[in-house]
Formats: C-alpha cells, structure tokens, sequence
C-alpha cells in the first residue's frame, strides 16, 4: 500500500528519533524493516488559474510532476499558467494492513486512519 507522509511529520518523528528518511527509505527506530519511500507532493488547491490536469486532492511524485511539465517550488508547483498549494512530503510503500481491521466504528479505515494505526503501532 502506498501511503502521503507530509513532511512535517517527518521532521517531528527524527527529532524524536522514531523515524527518518534516509537513502530513499524510511527507517523506524527499533524496526529491522525499512520502507521505500519517493519524494511526492499532496496537492490542496489551485491558488491561481485553472486545474485543467485534475491535480486537486492527488498525490504526485517529483517525477510525475516533471512528465507533467510541472515545477515545485516548496508549498507551491506550477504548471503552465496555474498555481496549486501543495504539501510537500513522501509516498511510503508499507504492508497491507490485514483486512479484518475495522475501525471503531465497524467500518474500513480510511486511508488516513491506517496509516495512523499503522504508525501508530510502530512508534509507540
């Protein structure tokens, strides 16, 4: 499963020393396992001209944006005459949660809320 790690909270989890990003992975303190991961941006919204693309609520690698024709330039990227508000951060590919995980509420997570569990699991 591929999953948006924002960049802030990256940065919190080294100063904590539970998880950094080091040589294209994600190393958790006190885990054997590494998880790729690949430089990628969450799009919010377009700050100015058109989403033409459909870039609005994706996530999009560094190489995707570039096949695009698109440029980033920290929270921003660019592309042609449009501007988007952007998250920068990491796609992580970490194992499928097992798919008897139900919620609180019975239902699937939502992606977010595996990630947290998952996470949440590993960094304690």
């Amino acid at each position: 499963m591929k999953l948006f790690l924002p960049q802030t909270q990256l940065e919190e989890w080294a100063l904590e020393d539970k998880a950094d990003v080091k040589d294209g992975q994600l190393v958790v303190s006190g885990e054997q396992g590494v998880y790729p991961v690949t430089p990628a941006v969450h799009v919010l919204q377009v700050v100015s001209g058109e989403d033409t693309e459909g870039l609005v609520t994706k996530v999009k690698t560094e190489s995707q944006l570039s096949a695009l024709g698109a440029e980033q330039m920290a929270d921003s990227v660019l592309l042609g005459e449009t501007a988007y508000e952007v998250v920068p951060g990491y796609l992580a590919e970490v194992p499928d949660p097992p798919s008897d995980a139900p919620s609180e509420d019975g239902k699937s997570g939502s992606e977010a809320d595996l990630l947290a569990a998952f996470f949440l699991n590993k960094m304690g």
